[in-house]
């Protein structure tokens, strides 16, 4: 495989991992801040599903900052907010600077209905990275040797919600589906990351506190 190509595959994972868990949150911002009523106790019920966000800095101030979004909230919410790529609960993805000869829809399709095992293993002086599918889980495992600390990613996706994401047109991505299909995983760890600067973690479960 072409170097071009392995550094191709994680970005390609962690954009999915992005598009899903990064927009609900910022689309609830969004929304929180143009209206005095807020929505979430009508959704706090024991069994829905709780997208959580933790983010743990290291420097002396030592802030933590913790997100909490029911996804039917996010499911609602979504679809009303249109700002920059972001429509009716889709994003549209920016082909300009994907590399031409790499279709990623068909990647994801080839990765869906392939069997278990590594797609790319990179070991390098500054960075491992490793992608595989396992267990219907689509897994991006990155460790960054450069800094001081080494950083480590971690993202665990499940295929059913990647399928869902790319089941929008040619150059979109559905979150709003993607979300849907997410809430019927169950409790989940979705990211995590460790650097000398941040600890972040972001999962799923039905506790409306985070951890």
């Amino acid at each position: 495989m072409s170097s071009h190509k392995q550094g191709f595959f994680p970005r390609a994972a962690l954009t999915i991992a992005a598009a899903l868990l990064l927009t609900p949150l910022a689309g609830f911002a969004q929304s929180s801040s143009s209206s005095t009523k807020s929505p979430a106790p009508a959704m706090a019920s024991a069994p829905d599903q709780w997208l959580h966000v933790r983010v743990i800095c290291s420097d002396a101030k030592g802030e933590t900052v913790r997100v909490n979004v029911p996804l039917e909230l996010a499911e609602k919410v979504l679809p009303t907010i249109n700002k920059d790529r972001l429509h009716d609960g889709k994003v549209k993805l920016d082909l300009a600077h994907a590399n031409n000869d790499v279709d990623l829809r068909a990647m994801v399709d080839a990765i869906r209905t392939s069997k278990d095992g590594e797609f790319v293993t990179v070991q390098s002086k500054d960075n491992d990275i490793r992608v595989a599918k396992k267990d219907g889980y689509l897994l991006v495992h990155i460790i960054d040797k450069e800094h001081a600390k080494k950083s480590q990613v971690e993202v665990k996706v499940p295929m059913k919600v990647v399928d869902a994401l790319f089941s929008a047109g040619k150059d979109e991505l559905d979150v709003v589906a993607a979300l849907h299909a997410l809430g019927a995983q169950g409790d989940t760890e979705l990211v995590s990351v460790k650097d000398d600067e941040n600890t972040i973690r972001v999962w799923l479960d039905s506790k409306n506190v985070a951890d």
